[in-house]
């Protein structure tokens, strides 16, 4: 590839991040779709509405680019939670490493390459881009000291980076868990396989269990239920809701009620109540007698909550062995309530491991199947292979501008559509694999994506253009380095192409929301849908996480063989940390998360990437004949395992287990102040089966941010043609005949339309 069609390319992705951020200036001010660039602050409820200027309506401008730069840490911490700070940091630490990495191997290692052998130079476009790379230096080069030396100065930089940013994130996650002295969760064990005894209910041999083992702690349980029953029960539910939708608060109804405390919040009680309109006759009716099914044998799962009276109590549970068979009675520490994944709770402790290996085998014969239409995007990038196979295409092959379109754009836009199906499928396999939690699904999912992304994008591309070579490149393990070092600068053009394709044309396709304004579209124009509710989304880290880490890995293995790639990846990773903060402050709203559980896979591939680049300069320092240089590039890799060594037994632990010591002062706080009562009232009622939040409410997430915030002028809400939409929740007084209406707490009824927080405060 020359430099024409690299900048062909650059060209068509500039062009298209420019149109598409434009437009997304513009769309984010029209009030019909608010809901796709505002879900977050919408669904706070907390927003000022008033009517923008038709003028500034249609008028691109960047001031969401100045609130997403003056958005400091501590608000994004208190809106959104630490995985969305966490991630902000990646970016943040790929900012400095790269700018490191740039300054030094652009002011050094390139010049160096550019003029390594005495030769006429073209003009600048018309170069081949080897001109650039470490190819261009004549074997046995004096100046081959210069990326030995770059290698070390990157090395370091980034290591010490890498330190000081574990050793932030890791004092972020205590300070996290010793600021949620509330969560039930650390109260709470999952208890999986209890063993089925013929002469008595799952429920029973929990209780007596613990009772015998565990007197002074155990607290109660509550166990789960089939789904069957508690799917029968949410619909129903949901179909009340329907009936008594759009009803207004200013006419009074008499509405037949029945108390839902059974099924609302498990034994405990509750404030909820199951309403019916007189005009609702058609509604099925739940009986109360189906809902005494749910405390029969037949009904329950070997799957128990157990609930301690300490923090402490339920740590120490969870991590010793319960039995002499590891098989049965298998206790972890609960995840959060709106983090369980309650489908996967179903699923018999001993098909997991089956299922394990049933994934990974699955997800390894994905790999494999993925080396098709790799092998044949590589065929675009060999013109002449192309059309000696393919002669009718040779008249098309022979203008400049198709040939530049072909082979520095065409490519990349295939590689990129095609890995739109990784993401969902690894979700797919990491909820097959049987996980116990929404956060740990997710956390499965991008580690799935990160090793296919790395292996496709980087390995497959670069050690092979046809799929019998990738299997067969194995063949001599100690030549891979030279094998390595002689693929990747052939390849740098492939891979700017794919930072411009994936990187900058991703992150504008990432702000213009193009799957929820279109959904958008077709609900309000074709379908004709007046009904103003919508569904949040979560931040999608198993496909943002990957990506930056790709970027960072091609950054590193090309930082001394073909650094011409680093400007590039540098606006890339400003950008992202630009859009990414406009993303979490307005669209994604956090209903669960893992507590800074991402870091460890950041650190763990950038320095899989720093090793990686240094096996590839040392294969390289081999092919020039460099002894001297080969010889210092040795220990620069041991000192980099060392490093990953200290760091995993230093920091590592912190995002594994929760430290005991911070565990008991919350307990003793707690015993001093009196709210441990409280906290043991509320742990059932945490852990109900069914939510007390209806199903609509809840996909908008039952915790919105607790930060006011405000849209701008050009972009706020109308707030006219209100009407009323849904009566929230009933809440008892005091006597059993007085009602008082409110809503749901975590469920603002604001997020159904712009005009029913005033309604809202009218009732």
């Amino acid at each position: 590839m020359d430099v024409s069609a690299l900048l062909t390319s650059a060209g068509i992705n500039i062009g298209i991040c420019v149109v598409l951020v434009s437009l997304y200036s513009i769309l984010r001010k029209q009030p019909s779709n608010y809901c796709v660039y505002f879900g977050r602050m919408l669904s706070g409820g907390r927003v000022k509405r008033n009517d923008p200027r038709w003028y500034e309506r249609f008028a691109p401008s960047p001031s969401w680019l100045v609130k997403a730069w003056e958005t400091t840490e501590d608000e994004l911490l208190a809106s959104a939670g630490l995985d969305a700070v966490v991630f902000i940091r990646m970016v943040i630490c790929s900012i400095r490493i790269f700018s490191v990495v740039a300054v030094v191997c652009i002011s050094f290692v390139l010049p160096v390459n550019y003029y390594g052998q005495k030769m006429e130079h073209k003009e600048a476009h018309l170069e081949s881009l080897s001109i650039f790379t470490i190819e261009n230096l004549n074997p046995r080069s004096r100046w081959l000291w210069v990326h030995c030396l770059s290698l070390y100065i990157i090395t370091s930089a980034a290591c010490a980076l890498l330190y000081f940013e574990y050793k932030i994130i890791a004092q972020k996650r205590l300070a996290y868990i010793a600021g949620s002295s509330s969560k039930p969760s650390h109260f709470t064990v999952l208890m999986r396989a209890v063993p089925q005894s013929p002469d008595q209910s799952y429920s029973e041999t929990v209780r007596q269990y613990f009772t015998n083992y565990y007197a002074p702690s155990y607290l109660s349980h509550l166990m789960v239920y089939r789904d069957g029953i508690i799917q029968r029960l949410l619909n129903d539910a949901e179909k009340m809701r329907q009936a008594i939708k759009h009803v207004s608060p200013d006419v009074s109804c008499n509405p037949s009620m029945k108390s839902c405390s059974t099924f609302c919040t498990g034994p405990g009680p509750t404030n909820s109540f199951k309403i019916i309109s007189d005009e609702a006759g058609g509604v099925k009716k739940l009986e109360l007698g189906e809902l005494t099914t749910l405390t029969t044998t037949e009904e329950e799962r070997p799957v128990a909550f157990v609930f301690f009276k300490s923090r402490y109590d339920a740590l120490v549970a969870s991590e010793v062995l319960q039995t002499s068979n590891p098989m049965l009675w298998v206790a972890d520490l609960a995840p959060e309530p709106h983090d369980v994944y309650w489908k996967n709770l179903k699923v018999p402790y001993r098909q997991l491991w089956m299922r394990k290996i049933a994934t990974l085998v699955g997800a390894v014969a994905f790999m494999f199947v993925f080396l098709l239409p790799v092998a044949g995007i590589q065929g675009l990038t060999q013109l002449n292979t192309l059309s000696k196979n393919f002669p009718f295409l040779r008249p098309i092959l022979k203008g400049n501008l198709i040939n530049r379109v072909i082979t520095g754009y065409l490519p990349s836009v295939i590689l990129v559509l095609f890995f739109y199906t990784v993401p969902p499928l690894m979700m797919y396999f990491s909820t097959l694999e049987g996980c116990i939690s929404r956060s740990l699904r997710k956390r499965s999912a991008c580690i799935r994506v990160v090793y296919f992304t790395i292996w496709n994008v980087f390995f497959v591309n670069i050690l092979s253009g046809s799929v019998i070579r990738q299997l067969s490149i194995f063949s001599s393990v100690k030549d891979l380095p030279a094998q390595l070092a002689k693929a990747v600068p052939t390849q740098a053009g492939f891979f700017m192409t794919y930072c411009f394709t994936s990187g900058w044309a991703g992150l504008a396709a990432e702000i213009i929301q193009p799957v929820g304004l279109i959904w958008n579209l077709i609900s309000r124009v074709i379908v004709k849908n007046k009904d103003a509710s919508y569904e949040t989304l979560r931040f999608p880290y198993h496909i943002e996480i990957p990506r930056l880490l790709l970027f960072g890995l091609l950054g590193f293995t090309n930082s001394v063989i073909a650094p011409l790639i680093l400007p590039f990846l540098l606006i890339y990773f400003f950008l992202a940390y630009l859009i990414y903060k406009n993303q979490i402050i307005n669209v994604y709203i956090t209903k669960y998360e893992s507590g800074g559980q991402y870091w460890p896979i950041f650190h763990n591939t950038t320095i899989f990437s720093l090793i990686l680049s240094q096996v590839i300069a040392l294969g390289f320092f081999g092919l020039k004949l460099s002894t001297v240089a080969s010889g210092f590039t040795i220990p620069l890799i041991l000192l980099t395992l060392l490093f990953s060594e200290y760091c995993r037994q230093r920091f590592a632990p912190i995002f594994q287990k929760y430290p005991a010591e911070i565990l008991i002062a919350m307990d003793r706080a707690d015993e001093i102040t009196g709210k441990m009562e409280e906290l043991h009232n509320n742990l059932k009622a945490a852990y109900s089966q069914i939510p007390i939040c209806s199903q609509e409410s809840s996909k908008a997430g039952c915790s919105p941010p607790c930060s006011d915030q405000e849209l701008p002028a050009s972009e706020v809400l109308k707030a006219e043609n209100l009407e009323a939409e849904v009566i929230k929740a009933f809440q008892r007084s005091k006597s059993s005949h007085d009602l008082e209406v409110k809503s749901c707490p975590s469920g603002s009824p604001s997020r159904y339309s712009p005009g029913f927080a005033e309604i809202y405060k009218r009732t």
